[in-house]
């Protein structure tokens, strides 16, 4: 048997390399290779996905997180609430700018953020709600969209796991005042690097992001204010053109590919399959499963060819790095449970039938003998 990576690209749908390849090509013979016409056109096309009033191509994820809360003017003395399960890079972020991260439970279910849980941590210091839509599932924003109206602070979206997922129809990144998306290779939209976007229809967050990207110049040479070098490569951008155009095709792979694996998994164990929320379309950027024996199977897994991962093993508030910020074991009892149950399954764009099998043949062969 050969052996199973957890993500691996392929050529989905057939003929996309060699599409990528052609774009690659054509972006090096334009030889305008940074803030050409290849970003700009990306730029325009993303924001015309999103219905958004403007994306702004920048370095990476954690840049346009960066980014998007200077742009809404997050900085010193100022608290912004986000989920306590979510990747590193959320909380880094907020800590960037000068501000305090203030942690909240997710929900078992969904594991995203709520309203419900969000307001409790609102004081008279917070500043924003940074909203991230974890594993492809977009938070229940209508609510959050009520709540930061009525508290009179700001809206960020941290969608960098959620390309072309929807909530009501609406797509992820549509609903803050600003959203954060990454391209890193594995996400639903990546690119062949490091690459991210701050989309808005805020024009004054649009502007500030267009010009911070770009050393604070809005033309070569004038500083209007004090900026960083983030800006989204010409090579990346044409990447992103074409992958764009299969985005859905990919998503609906995925959910093809979710869907198996939940008929098929149903009563398994003691397993906890994902869970999809009223009015989300859930695009499985990640497909989580929750067991008490998650070390036992990973490790099963493993025995038989087939690698899994973990999303994510130790929570943000038990980090060595984190320690300052006075969290202890015992705070976050759902993002610890959490942490020592998830296990992520293969799915990914051009996962065959057969692999699939293996994966839901193995795993119930494992709970045979527990």
């Amino acid at each position: 048997m050969h052996p199973l990576p957890y993500f691996q690209f392929r050529d989905f749908p057939a003929g996309l390399e060699a599409q990528v390849q052609q774009a690659l090509f054509a972006a090096v013979a334009g030889k305008q290779y940074v803030l050409g016409p290849q970003v700009q056109a990306f730029e325009q096309d993303f924001a015309a996905y999103l219905g958004a009033g403007a994306a702004v191509g920048v370095g990476n994820g954690y840049d346009a997180l960066v980014i998007a809360l200077r742009a809404l003017s997050v900085g010193a003395g100022d608290e912004v609430v986000l989920p306590v399960h979510t990747f590193i890079a959320t909380v880094n972020a907020v800590l960037q700018v000068g501000a305090k991260p203030v942690l909240a439970e997710p929900d078992k279910n969904t594991y995203n953020l709520t309203a419900e849980t969000a307001a409790k941590h609102i004081t008279s210091k917070t500043k924003a709600i940074l909203a991230v839509h974890l594993y492809g599932q977009v938070c229940q924003m209508e609510v959050l969209q009520q709540l930061v109206q009525s508290k009179s602070i700001k809206l960020l979206e941290d969608a960098a796991q959620a390309h072309g997922a929807t909530y009501k129809n609406k797509p992820a990144g549509s609903f803050g005042d600003a959203a954060a998306f990454s391209f890193y290779p594995t996400k639903n939209l990546g690119a062949l690097g490091d690459a991210g976007a701050v989309v808005t229809s805020d024009a004054n967050a649009e502007a500030f992001a267009r010009k911070y990207r770009n050393y604070g110049e809005s033309q070569k040479y004038t500083s209007e204010q004090i900026g960083i070098n983030s800006r989204l490569d010409e090579l990346q951008a044409a990447v992103l053109r074409v992958k764009l155009q299969h985005l859905n095709n990919m998503n609906t792979e995925r959910q093809r590919l979710a869907q198996l694996y939940l008929q098929q998994l149903q009563h398994t164990g003691d397993l906890i399959l994902p869970e999809t929320a009223p009015d989300c379309k859930h695009v499985y950027h990640i497909f989580n499963i929750r067991t008490k024996y998650r070390s036992q199977l990973q490790e099963y897994l493993q025995q038989q060819g087939i690698s899994t991962a973990i999303h994510y093993p130790v929570p943000v508030h038990l980090q060595p790095a984190y320690t300052f910020l006075g969290y202890k074991a015992g705070d976050f009892p759902v993002a610890e449970e959490l942490a020592s149950t998830s296990l992520s399954l293969p799915l990914f764009p051009g996962l065959t039938e057969a692999e699939q099998q293996r994966v839901v043949e193995k795993v119930k062969a494992f709970f045979e003998r527990y």
